[in-house]
Parts: C-alpha cells; structure tokens; sequence
C-alpha cells in the first residue's frame, strides 16, 4: 500500500525533472545559435562588422580567431564602417586580420566611413572595395590635452606637482606644454605615423615616396582614393561578397556567417545617441587615452 502511494510522487516528480531538463536544453541551444558557437553544416563565407570607434580590440580579436579556426569558413568579408580608434587597438586587430589573411582569402568593403584607423584595418586585406561617396583616407594621427589651468586660475585652484624627472607631468590639464614636451611629443606622434604608413605601404605595396603626399591626415571619397590606389574597387558589400566567393571558389551566392554584434543596454544606448546628436560628444571615445587612428568628423 505505501509502495502505491510512493509511485504517483515519484512519477511526478521524474515529469518535473524531464521538464527542467529539455527547458535547460531548450535555452543551451538557443544561446549557441545566439552566440554563434554553434558549427553548422556546407561551406559559408564570414562576414566580420566594425562598426563605430575602434576603442577595444578583444572581442573583434575573439571573432577573428573563431572564423580563422573554422574549416568550414572558406573566405571573410571585412565590412568597415568606422572612423578609427585608439592606436593600439588598430594595430593589434589589424595585426590579426592579417594572420587571417595568410590562411583564408580576405576582402573589405567600406561602408559610410572607413577612415584613419578603419583604413588601418582595410590594408590588411587583399582587395578592398569602397562606395564612390565613402569617407576614407585620414591617414595621421591625432593626441590631444586639456588645459584647465586658466579656468583654475580663475576659481583660485592651483596644483602642486612633485616629479621625479621633467616630463612625467608631460599632457597635464594643469599647466601649459613646454618647447620640450613639445618636441618630445611630436617624435612619438611622428613614430606612430610612420607605423600607419609602412603598414599601407606593405598593404598596398606602394613606395613610401609616393604616398606621401596622401598622408597628411587629409580624406578621401571612394572614388577619389580609388584614382590613387588606396583601393581595389568601386562597389558595395554584395559585390565584395560575390568577389570573396569566387576567389575561394565558391558560388555567387554563398551561405554567410556573421559575426556577433556588440550588446549595448538600452541606458547606455540611449546616452550615447543622445550625447552624438545633442552635444557632439562621442562617449566611446571620451575615455580613451593615448594616440588615436581617429577621424574626428564622424
């Protein structure tokens, strides 16, 4: 009789555990389709998006690896729609689409804007295609300092500063450059430049010499960078995808993978629209330090 009365509670209770589980497998499987580590079946081609400043280099890095990693990727398309960013994160993202480059085709297309240090990361591929009315080019680098030390003067704040050499306090928003923070700080602005251009030179395999007339920071249109070679093509992402499939022997019209976009919360989504469109303030950019690949009118 106790056995009776056990077998109800017990196949309740094995009809609440099968519901968990197939529940849990359920939310496993959407999450691998979700986040792309779900490896499916046939040929694809890739499809990497830079979108926006160019302020942190992993999670791009992390995609770059996946698609490089995976055997059923046979070629990736770069679509670039950036202004640039921090230096370092350029170079480390540029550094890993060329790696990518050594063992898949690779082909970019530039969307709206493609400048400074987005056109950085379109070297790295061996065809580039751009829209006629594209902004590209921006090829320089800019630092820049705040100096608060009138504004101080006038609310009477001053700072006193104990350093062990000349230029440690060198960029301080307290007191103005010397000739010598000057100088010192335009060698490194003019090293880092010369890294971006031997970099197009390399990309591009174009002499030094006759970029240089191109590199001062200056932008282009797609057509205006195409008539001195800084890309491959005029046309749109279709066309640069139709390319990308034949070179890796692909038809017209392949399956494609796309990396996964950056998750932004509604709050930070919203503070950032409104401090671009009301007060001209990109908050990406805002915190970022050090010498950018960065077009400032975007």
């Amino acid at each position: 009789m106790v056995e009776m009365k056990k077998r109800p509670f017990l196949i309740a209770s094995f009809a609440v555990a099968g519901i968990f589980i197939f529940f849990l497998l359920v939310v496993f499987t959407a999450g691998m389709f979700r986040t792309g580590s779900f490896v499916s079946v046939g040929d694809k081609l890739g499809i990497l998006e830079v979108e926006g400043p160019i302020v942190d280099s992993r999670r791009m890095i992390d995609q770059i690896k996946e698609f490089r990693e995976r055997s059923n990727i046979k070629a990736v398309v770069v679509r670039i729609d950036s202004p640039g960013g921090g230096v370092g994160p350029s170079q480390e993202i540029y550094s890993e689409l060329k790696a990518l480059a050594k063992e898949k085709p690779l082909v970019v297309s530039m969307g709206s804007v493609a400048a400074s240090g987005g056109y950085y990361l379109a070297v790295a591929g061996e065809r580039i295609f751009a829209n006629p009315g594209t902004i590209t080019g921006s090829i320089g680098v800019i630092m820049s300092f705040p100096n608060y030390q009138e504004l101080m003067g006038k609310v009477g704040i001053q700072t006193e500063v104990v350093k062990s050499g000349r230029f440690k306090d060198i960029g301080s928003t307290t007191r103005s450059f010397s000739e010598a923070d000057r100088t010192l700080l335009q060698g490194m602005i003019d090293d880092v430049h010369q890294q971006f251009v031997e970099a197009i030179s390399e990309g591009r395999h174009m002499p030094i010499d006759r970029l240089q007339p191109f590199v001062d920071g200056r932008i282009f249109t797609g057509r205006q960078a195409k008539e001195i070679g800084l890309i491959d093509e005029l046309g749109t992402l279709s066309d640069a995808i139709k390319y990308a499939a034949t070179v890796a022997g692909m038809d017209d019209d392949p399956d494609l993978v796309y990396s996964e976009p950056e998750k932004i919360n509604l709050i930070d989504r919203y503070l950032q629209n409104t401090a671009s469109r009301y007060l001209g303030i990109n908050l990406k950019m805002k915190n970022a330090i050090g010498p950018q690949y960065l077009w400032n009118g975007y």
